[in-house]
């Protein structure tokens, strides 16, 4: 083990003195991607404003957006044209709106705003997308870790939660390729879920479908019908599915989206009236002219895997290389989505993530991927290889996978 340590330190002290300046940090799409979605940026004729139903899309109206749009996505989404809503071009705002008006209204099936409540819960699976947990954190929702299996949350764990405690008001959850595990919650997994008893009339699943599209194989993994789950086990209100175009076209001016019952839908109108008088018409239009239909999707995804697959290969190549050997690390090989997720030796992964950074590899923090930044075994760490190059993947993976075997022999042999 001295040995392993002194080469590691050897090859880490030239990585420092390479000068690299790295970033894995968030899942964003590469320039590249952003490319194959310029065409949007041709506004449409005169003509082609008249191309849908319905009013004007330059003026007033229209709240629950282009029925075309949504004609496109309720298909890919599993979601009835008639229970979504297109929206703005943010998911994340949608989901703290959402949560922001169970806060102070209630929702269906309430008894009082969420906010009078003595105390406001959510589950959250783990390892798990940051930005759920921030939402929760800023907003005051304590947080309770489940585990997050490859088949999707720890089931058993989750029914023993809401059925005992009415202040679990809602969980959090990434169906289709989890951020940052890859998982993909099967069909079974999201029927318990549809069907448990609740102690909390209100609660809510936020099924948070960001990759339902975002495949990195020819497989086609389609989502679970949650909306049809949860009708059919009589708890039609249960579900509030959310999605976006943000790593399908523009990841700044894209679309995102609402489905849920009709009751749901209704409800969120209704909230959505005292802000808005209609989303932006003309930027789904753009989409609906630029899409066309659910293969223009489709076809537009498999332009985007031809880009990001080769990264992800990279990913297992290099740590199949370089931990596989001495079993110094598990990750996971997902068939879709924007993340690796790392499983380093107990006790260092906040040490590999610094390390990293001195040698000019920018990850996302340690601990990141659980509620409050607590990975309680300092183990997990998320790779998000899609925004840099292809070079630069190879560089960060062979530099991370040195950080690794450095932080595990130091973690030996203290």
């Amino acid at each position: 083990m001295g040995a392993l340590r002194s080469e590691q330190q050897t090859a880490y002290d030239g990585l420092v003195a390479s000068g690299l300046a790295l970033d894995l940090t968030r899942g964003k799409p590469a320039p590249e991607q952003l490319d194959l979605s310029n065409a949007l940026l041709t506004l449409p004729g005169v003509d082609g404003l008249g191309a849908v139903a319905g009013p004007d899309v330059r003026n007033y109206g229209g709240l629950q957006g282009l029925r075309e749009l949504r004609e496109i996505f309720g298909p890919l989404l599993r979601v009835p044209v008639d229970q979504l809503v297109a929206a703005g071009n943010a998911s994340l705002t949608l989901m703290h709106d959402l949560l922001v008006q169970c806060l102070l209204h209630g929702t269906v099936g309430s008894e009082r705003p969420w906010s009078q409540e003595p105390r406001v819960r959510f589950l959250c699976p783990a390892p798990g997308y940051d930005r759920h947990f921030a939402v929760c954190e800023q907003l005051g929702i304590e947080m309770v870790p489940v585990p997050m299996r490859e088949d999707g949350p720890d089931t058993a764990a989750v029914a023993a939660l809401v059925a005992e405690d009415p202040s679990v008001k809602g969980m959090w959850l990434v169906p289709t390729y989890a951020n940052p595990t890859g998982s993909v919650v099967t069909e079974e997994v999201a029927r318990a879920l549809a069907e448990m008893p609740t102690a909390a009339p209100d609660f809510r699943i936020i099924w948070d479908n960001a990759y339902a599209v975002h495949h990195l194989t020819d497989v086609e993994t389609p989502t679970a019908d949650v909306l049809g789950l949860c009708a059919a086990a009589g708890n039609a209100d249960r579900a509030f599915v959310v999605a976006s175009t943000s790593k399908i076209t523009f990841a700044g001016a894209g679309v995102c989206f609402f489905g849920g019952s009709a009751a749901n839908v209704a409800w969120w109108l209704r909230q959505l009236a005292f802000q808005s008088i209609g989303p932006d018409k003309v930027n789904q239009l753009r989409h609906v002219l630029f899409l066309r239909d659910a293969d223009g999707v489709r076809a537009l995804m498999a332009a985007h895997r031809a880009l990001i697959a080769p990264k992800f290969a990279i990913v297992a190549e290099v740590l199949e290389a370089r931990l596989g050997p001495l079993k110094a690390a598990s990750w996971t090989d997902p068939a879709g989505g924007y993340f690796v997720s790392l499983d380093v030796l107990d006790g260092t992964a906040a040490r590999v993530v610094s390390l990293a950074k001195g040698a000019g590899i920018a990850m996302t923090p340690a601990g990141s991927a659980f509620p409050y930044r607590d990975d309680p075994d300092d183990r997990n760490i998320r790779i998000a290889p899609t925004f840099p190059s292809e070079a630069d993947v190879r560089a960060a993976m062979e530099g991370l996978s040195t950080c690794v075997l450095l932080a595990a022999a130091e973690h030996l042999l203290a």
